[in-house]
């Protein structure tokens, strides 16, 4: 019969080297070309002043403001092209720049971001003309991505926003590794069949900090970061390949969009520059989207050549086979590696994972794994992707799968680790300042048993914590005793009444996570010192006043 708790107040050499393929480019640098999807033919306007400024119409009114594909209010200008020149001769006078000599960095991702920029005299104008980008600095999606402390943390952002694809049909995700056929290096897939983005959908992928999933129930995205900080996180190039259906009379779409560190470190960037390509599909044939010019459009395909693992447009339209009439696929290259010059993700150690080097990487708990198999996801999903992975979801929906490898990742609960469950319900209560909870209904049941594994007396212990079916907080340890006490004990929650931290590895620290821990604390010693004797340690007296441990709850 499970009990009540109420929370009651109380105190390779480089990846900047350019890419083998075709030479240097001796055409202008690269323009994105830009079609607004309504097809109203307006544009963006540029004010004496340099900024841009929106053209109003014969009437004076100003361009109506425009929404995304989930009823998001877009800000005026979002998704329109830069301003073209005035002379595209003028552009046309400016070459490629060569990648920069001094450019060249370490392959380690902690000391990838000592990029200062190009101190080289560029036109950056004409470079940049017709491009869509943010203006930060290139070393941000660096810094930005330092955010994943974890690898497999940043794996986790490119699953959650497949798993959101559900609700546009999704079925699967498939990770796997790749070949570079340009240079031999090793590359990583992500690929969905979920509802794919059109052109306007990628450039929002690609900014920074947009997300229309904050508006929309049961999706797990929430802040429009993960994708860029997952991705420069495991490597330093992404490319991108979608295909959407049309909606609203409009024709199917499929586009292509890199976001390159490398190019832009190389070419001595100081802005975010994103070569993207658009194609719209009638019947059998693949059309160009021209956005600005046909100039401007050939020169982010020679972009993408150049910078690419892919030798042509030819090569780049075969990554769409895959997909059928809709889908994603992402392919992330250049990637870091470690403090010995290998690779950080080891693609070698078992041929159906992916692996983590390093400090994750314990050998003594790998073996144990194999001798406590109902221990085994404590032991291994600091390094394992496909631990982590069956742990990472409280439920998957029905026919979605996850593939890692060309083998379906098994779903896992912890709760068929336990033995001697028992089930505690949670309800936390408003701060200290009186402010209420935002749903006073709200409650958590917390499962807590002896892992199965406990008789061994292995030090094994901690609780699962999701946020919205995503785990958290893996076997967050929140009892810190001296000895053997607390050991074997684990748990798992789901709190959604605490908001989760922008890396989706721990949650905000605020009053009412410290009373949630407080109380699995509290749960726990209350636990050890009532079963402990169960699995063969000496029975504990209920010390109730013992440093504090059971007065008031704490």
């Amino acid at each position: 019969m499970g009990s009540i708790v109420k929370d009651e107040p109380h105190e390779h050499q480089s990846p900047f080297r350019r890419r083998s393929g075709p030479p240097p480019l001796s055409t202008p640098v690269i323009e994105l070309s830009d079609s607004d999807s309504d097809g109203d033919g307006s544009a963006a306007a540029a004010s004496p002043s340099g900024k841009r400024s929106r053209v109003p119409d014969g009437g004076g009114s100003g361009k109506k403001q425009r929404t995304d594909g989930a009823g998001v209010p877009l800000p005026l200008g979002f998704l329109d092209p830069f301003p073209p020149e005035e002379d595209d001769h003028l552009a046309a006078a400016v070459s490629v720049p060569m990648p920069i000599s001094g450019t060249q960095s370490s392959r380690q991702f902690w000391k990838a971001g000592d990029y200062e920029g190009d101190n080289v005299a560029v036109d950056m104008t004409a470079y940049t003309t017709g491009m869509d980008h943010v203006r930060v600095h290139p070393k941000f999606l660096h810094s930005n991505a330092t955010s994943h402390k974890w690898a497999l943390g940043a794996f986790a952002e490119l699953l959650d926003n497949a798993l959101d694809e559900v609700c546009h049909g999704a079925t699967y995700v498939k990770v796997d590794m790749l070949k570079n056929k340009k240079d031999g290096t090793n590359m990583l897939l992500v690929e969905d069949d979920g509802g794919g983005m059109d052109p306007d959908k990628m450039r929002q992928c690609m900014s920074l900090g947009y997300s229309a999933k904050s508006k929309i129930a049961n999706t797990i995205g929430q802040y429009g970061n993960g994708f860029k900080t997952s991705t420069m996180r495991l490597g330093a190039d992404v490319i991108v390949f979608s295909r959407c259906h049309g909606q609203d009379g409009k024709s199917p779409t499929q586009s292509i969009g890199m976001l390159s560190y490398t190019f832009l470190r190389s070419t001595g960037k100081d802005d975010i520059v994103v070569p993207m390509l658009d194609y719209e599909i009638r019947g059998q044939s693949c059309n160009k989207m021209v956005r600005a010019s046909q100039f401007n459009w050939d020169r982010n395909l020679e972009a993408i050549v150049q910078w690419s693992p892919y030798e042509n447009e030819e090569d780049l339209l075969q990554q769409f086979l895959s997909m059928k009439d809709q889908g994603t696929r992402i392919i992330i290259y250049s990637l870091w590696e470690d403090d010995q010059g290998d690779l950080e993700l080891d693609f070698g150690a078992d041929r159906y994972d992916i692996q983590i080097r390093g400090v994750n990487r314990d050998e003594k708990k790998i073996q144990m794994a194999q001798q406590f198999p109902n221990s085994r996801h404590f032991l291994t999903y600091r390094h394992s992707l496909r631990s982590y992975a069956s742990i990472l979801y409280l439920t998957l929906p029905r026919g979605f799968k996850i593939t890692l490898r060309g083998k379906d990742v098994q779903y896992h609960n912890i709760v068929n680790d336990m033995m001697l469950k028992q089930e505690i319900t949670y309800r936390p209560q408003a701060g200290p300042d009186g402010t209420p909870i935002k749903d006073p209904n709200i409650f958590a049941v917390v499962t807590i048993g002896f892992v199965k594994d406990a008789k061994d007396h292995i030090d094994v212990q901690g609780f699962n914590v999701y946020h919205k079916n995503r785990l958290i907080k893996p076997f967050w340890r929140v009892w810190h005793a001296a000895g053997s006490d607390g050991r074997g004990v684990i748990g798992l929650l789901e709190a959604n009444f605490i908001e989760p931290a922008h890396d989706k590895q721990g949650f905000e620290r605020t009053t009412m996570l410290a009373r949630l821990e407080a109380r699995l604390v509290h749960m726990q010693k209350q636990y050890w010192s009532t079963n402990c004797h169960r699995i063969g340690y000496a029975p504990r007296r209920n010390k109730k006043l013992v440093n504090g441990s059971f007065d008031r709850g704490n």
